[in-house]
């Protein structure tokens, strides 16, 4: 739990500074897009070298070395600049997409027979981090005199604290039995683990626009930073509901499709509520959202698990599903922003969301059926 909690607030932190951000550095449109989009390229880069340090190490150690680098990364984005917050940023993002690909195949080692319980939990803990790092970071920069700089940098606390948690789990843990095999490269040829991959991809693309541009959106509707932020941060905090319960109840029966129709059509009336309905209703837009996201989550999680026959299969597909997947998410921060800078409002970018919440909701219907992917 404590590792799921440290997974997202390196994301989520940045789209509440960006407008000081941009101030004080001169960042252009351009720039501040790729701030935000390239951490979800990394994801899914760096998210393949998982299996390589699963293999050498072992899953418990891989999680250990991947929460070292993300303190590094977040420590990384608070020594000022602009290249030190890139870096930081990729370096933070590339351990998230490392201990993400992971966990998975943990889940299924050690709670075969609680696997959507298992994973609802600590897909709640990973929201409830993401709602943290949106509505916690303005309101503590302000209250301790901090620039943007170190509000960045005290995100690296609490990844401390997760490595020296974690620590214990990782001596004298014996590596797994087939921990030195290979991927067989049969996924790559099965249509059901793309059929996963792509919802994996596009709900993840759903979730990062929201992190990158929510709050930009709703301060040119009006609204101040802290207010933007703590909007973000509601948002965030209800994907703990459904991360928590779709997962949990999804994993009781063996089809998950009438749960692929509810969680991709909250997130469709959520957010393009936001860019385009009523301002009163900001804040009932903004739970639909999070309910969504946080359902659309756990879910692809629980797909993962489930539609692998065992630990080493979760192993696999989740390096595919969340590596592939991730990659493709990135798209949508980046589409979003340029859009955004072409239309100068946001009525387009709520369509190119809706499409994209669409396009989710046919892959997930596929990958929900009652079958297992071939390794």
């Amino acid at each position: 739990m404590l590792v799921a909690f440290n997974l997202r607030p390196a994301l989520s932190s940045v789209g509440p500074l960006l407008p000081g951000i941009r101030a004080e550095t001169g960042l252009s449109g351009a720039l501040a897009g790729a701030l935000v989009t390239l951490p979800v390229l990394c994801l899914g880069v760096f998210g393949r070298l998982a299996p390589v340090l699963v293999r050498r190490l072992g899953p418990d150690a891989g999680v250990l070395a991947g929460l070292v680098m993300l303190a590094l990364g977040l420590g990384l984005r608070g020594l000022g600049g602009v290249p030190p917050l890139f870096l930081g940023s990729v370096v933070a993002a590339a351990a998230i997409g490392i201990v993400g690909v992971i966990l998975p195949g943990i889940v299924k080692r050690d709670f075969p027979d609680q696997a959507g319980l298992m994973t609802g939990l600590y897909t709640a803990l990973l929201c409830l981090g993401a709602a943290a790092g949106a509505g916690f970071t303005v309101p503590v920069r302000n209250a301790l005199g901090l620039g943007w700089e170190g509000a960045l940098m005290l995100w690296a606390a609490p990844a401390l604290v997760a490595v020296a948690a974690w620590l214990p789990f990782v001596r004298g843990r014996p590596l797994p039995s087939g921990a030195g095999t290979r991927p067989s490269g049969r996924l790559w040829r099965d249509p059901l683990a793309w059929q996963v991959t792509a919802f994996m991809g596009l709900q993840s693309s759903l979730a990062y626009i929201v992190f990158g541009w929510l709050p930009a959106a709703l301060a040119d509707r009006g609204f101040d930073i802290v207010a933007a932020g703590l909007v973000a941060s509601v948002s965030a905090l209800a994907q703990g509901v459904l991360a928590l319960v779709v997962p949990t109840l999804a994993a009781r029966r063996p089809d998950q499709r009438p749960w692929v129709v509810l969680v991709t059509g909250l997130p469709l009336v959520g957010f393009t509520g936001l860019l385009l309905g009523p301002v009163g209703l900001a804040w009932g837009f903004a739970l639909l959202l999070g309910l969504g996201l946080g359902g659309c989550f756990g879910l692809a999680l629980t797909l993962i698990v489930l539609r692998a026959g065992d630990p080493r299969a979760a192993a696999e597909l989740s390096a595919m599903a969340q590596g592939v997947g991730y990659c493709g998410a990135a798209l949508g921060p980046f589409l979003v922003g340029l859009v955004h800078e072409w239309s100068g409002g946001w009525i387009v970018p709520a369509a190119l969301y809706a499409g994209i919440c669409l396009a989710a909701a046919s892959f997930g219907l596929l990958a929900a059926r009652n079958r297992t992917v071939r390794t």
